[in-house]
């Protein structure tokens, strides 16, 4: 047999071979399992995630046919180390390529974070954790650090009260240090010019006016009031009273916001607004725009008293004996209401 022939016999193994070999890296590769599939899956990458790990949640959520089948792709492709974190919305039943791609490039998908007006630090770091597994305590940390405050360029003490409430949508995978830069950006972008100049007319620096609005915000319930509650604050300012506002004893509450006890307001703080006249040293929760303009707007009133309802408003008074009315009537209304919780319970 010639060389030649021998050469061609080899070719004519071979060439099954290879094309049998090329259709099964095609087929592993680029070929969808479910061509006609539609539908999406979230695919969580978190900081540390190995490609095993990844590939793993992939072929759980139906994204692709095998973990295994996947991990040899990234590894054809020299890709193991290129996957990001973050939340991926990917079709079910893509190629393995197409996903790679997706986790390497794709866009993320956004997580909606809603802050509420008036909830302290404390609860935004819970939900940023909740939301972007991002650890509270490091969040906090950043809070009162005072490097990042002044990086932030706010003058004060800690950001409580400069964390604007909103809904955001963000990406997973953010650090602490962005989601907080995001929320004193969007502070700032919110708060009008005109907020710092009624401020300085009134003789308050912004601090003031954020730790004025963040009472505000702990009182009220219906915004209507705001303007109302803030008239209550600023003539008793004006006449050297103490403020008496419960929301500053619950945020010394070591246990959190509860009904107050007589001995409540008692405790040994700067924030314990019956004990020392004046604000505070700082905000008390981070209140929304309509509480910082109420803290600079305050209605026309000769208020200097006002107490709940038990329905969301508040009654107000201009002396002390109709204000004892106004709050022998709430707790009649109280005493009612518990009454008939106590007999629902036995029943």
């Amino acid at each position: 047999m010639s060389r030649l022939k021998k050469i061609y016999k080899l070719l004519l193994i071979l060439l099954p071979v290879s094309v049998a070999a090329a259709f099964f890296l095609v087929y592993i590769i680029y070929w969808p399992f479910v061509p006609s599939g539609e539908q999406s899956a979230d695919i969580l990458v978190r900081w540390g995630a190995n490609l095993t790990t990844v590939a793993q949640q992939l072929e759980h959520k139906g994204v692709i046919r095998s973990a295994d089948q996947f991990i040899f792709t990234a590894r054809w492709f020299d890709q193991t180390k290129k996957l990001r974190v973050g939340k991926f919305a990917l079709r079910q039943g893509s190629s393995n390529h197409a996903v790679l791609q997706g986790l390497i490039k794709g866009p993320q998908a956004f997580i909606a974070l809603t802050l509420p007006d008036g909830y302290d630090s404390r609860r935004f770091a819970q939900m940023i954790e909740s939301q972007l597994e991002i650890d509270s305590a490091r969040t906090m940390a950043l809070v009162h650090d005072p490097h990042f405050i002044a990086e932030m360029g706010i003058q004060a003490s800690s950001l409580e009260g400069y964390l604007f409430p909103e809904t955001y949508y963000m990406t997973f995978g953010l650090k602490a240090e962005q989601v907080l830069k995001l929320l004193v950006a969007q502070f700032k972008e919110n708060l009008p010019d005109s907020v710092i100049r009624l401020g300085v007319s009134k003789g308050m620096d912004l601090n003031q006016i954020v730790t004025l609005a963040s009472i505000i915000e702990g009182e009220a319930m219906v915004e209507e009031e705001k303007p109302v509650i803030s008239s209550v604050y600023h003539n008793r300012l004006k006449m050297g009273m103490k403020l008496q506002a419960d929301p500053t004893i619950q945020y010394i509450l070591p246990e959190g916001p509860r009904r107050l006890l007589r001995r409540d307001l008692s405790i040994e703080s700067p924030y314990n607004t019956y004990l020392y006249p004046g604000l505070p040293p700082g905000p008390i929760n981070n209140p929304g725009l309509n509480a910082i303009i109420a803290a600079v707007a305050p209605a026309d009133t000769d208020y200097l008293f006002f107490v709940a309802n038990g329905d969301g408003t508040h009654s107000f008074s201009t002396t002390y004996s109709r204000h004892l009315q106004a709050k022998r009537r709430f707790d009649q209304v109280r005493r009612q209401v518990e009454k008939e919780e106590k007999q629902s319970r036995h029943e």
